[in-house]
């Protein structure tokens, strides 16, 4: 698989993703934001697009991480977005930050080196940050924010799992290009 970084938000590179395959595949035919992907061959496995922060020039957020239905399980999004982060941290962005909506996004957010910040968005996203302390407290911080909530049974057992857990193993580095 051929990591790629297709362009910052000023470029507003744009592509169209198969909305039974994707979810979010709508939000890649925007041009306000920059776009990365995983390749597999011709055909995008996975994207991320991603854009300044508007009121701390030092921030980059993340927005609408997908991967194709076919590959969700294998780490691709964890990587695809800690490839974003290091091209981000390259750039001169001083803090990467994404908002996860479920404890799967959550676990794969951690996975990529991202920790829980202790915050919230408006609309009950947690706000996660790369790099940041990863430690137990916050990662099961996170984690109880939706213990709180109304449930899937799999997100209840995939909590259940999780209870008193370190965080995960953070994925190594994806190098530019193949991996």
């Amino acid at each position: 698989m051929e990591y790629a970084l297709l362009g910052w938000p000023p470029d507003g590179p744009t592509f169209q993703l198969d909305y039974r395959r994707f979810s979010y595949a709508g939000k890649f035919v925007m041009s306000a934001t920059g776009k990365a992907v995983v390749r597999e061959g011709e055909d995008i496995v996975a994207a991320v697009a991603f854009n300044e922060d508007r009121t701390d020039a030092d921030t980059l957020w993340l927005r609408y991480v997908t991967v194709r239905e076919d590959h969700r399980g294998e780490g691709v999004g964890p990587r695809l977005c800690r490839f974003a982060a290091e091209h981000a941290r390259d750039r001169g962005y001083e803090r990467i930050r994404i908002a996860v909506n479920n404890p799967f996004a959550f676990e794969a957010l951690s996975k990529a080196g991202f920790a829980f910040t202790g915050e919230e968005t408006g609309i009950a996203e947690l706000v996660m940050v790369w790099p940041g302390e990863r430690t137990r407290e916050s990662y099961q911080s996170g984690l109880d924010v939706y213990r709180e909530r109304d449930l899937s049974e799999a997100e209840r057992t995939f909590l259940r799992e999780r209870e008193d857990a370190d965080p995960p193993a953070v994925i190594p580095s994806t190098p530019t290009g193949d991996a």
